[in-house]
């Protein structure tokens, strides 16, 4: 699904990450790991196709179109308080691919109950989302983000600020999503306690960012490199 082969992103002529050389598969589940500041974020937005290589190149299958993105950053103060209903949430992913069209067609509902079902929050369905707490509004965000993932689902620090109990179970979902619909995830975390959760295992491979790459392979690998010890703390045999 995507090739990349000594990338470089950054901004105002300033280069922020380099020397990237990784590949994402269709039904990856592909964990970006490294502290703050180490260019997590950047790549993000390069591979959203937000801002241009600096250097090397970034591929994507022929059969794979921006539009079947979703994406799903941290959740600001103003996520939080947004006045809309929980279905209108979920409905406004698939905004990005109805250009003039006023209404949300019948196979769009189905497919947003579709959703709504996949992440347990259907009881939630007729609720005001910013009564809703924190753990619930991700679950009703991330339900948005797959309306609008056709192929990806981007996750930038999806969970973090959420009790680690909660986030748990919020891993749970996105390896169900993961497993039971073939969805490719790229999921970036820096917090050292929820990238070594048991739940952060639902990723197949992992890239470790530095300002610059430090590791990309599988899981099984990286819990056995240097690299993965050192940032998750020995948590791993």
């Amino acid at each position: 699904m995507i090739d990349c082969k000594n990338l470089s992103f950054g901004y105002d002529g300033q280069i922020i990450v380099r020397g990237l050389n990784f590949s994402v598969e269709a039904g990856d589940f592909l964990l970006v790991a490294g502290e703050n500041g180490s260019g997590k974020s950047t790549l993000v937005k390069g591979l959203l196709r937000l801002i241009n290589p600096m250097e090397g190149t970034i591929n994507f299958s022929p059969d794979f179109r921006q539009n079947q993105t979703g994406y799903l950053s941290q959740q600001t103060a103003a996520k939080q308080d947004f006045p809309a209903g929980v279905t209108e949430i979920v409905l406004s992913g698939f905004l990005g691919t109805k250009r003039f069209l006023p209404f949300y067609s019948h196979s769009e509902k189905q497919k947003a109950e579709e959703k709504m079902r996949l992440l347990e929050i259907t009881g939630l369905k007729d609720r005001c989302f910013r009564e809703l707490s924190g753990g619930q509004q991700r679950r009703v965000l991330l339900a948005r983000s797959l309306c609008a993932a056709e192929k990806l689902l981007v996750l930038d620090e999806p969970f973090a600020g959420l009790d680690p109990l909660i986030s748990a179970e919020l891993y749970r979902l996105l390896e169900k999503i993961n497993k039971e619909t073939g969805m490719t995830i790229i999921m970036v975390s820096h917090e050292i306690e929820a990238a070594a959760s048991r739940r952060a295992e639902c990723a197949t491979k992992a890239l470790h960012l530095q300002k610059q790459q430090l590791f990309f392979g599988s899981m099984e690998d990286y819990r056995k490199s240097d690299t993965g010890r050192k940032f998750l703390g020995g948590v791993f045999p």
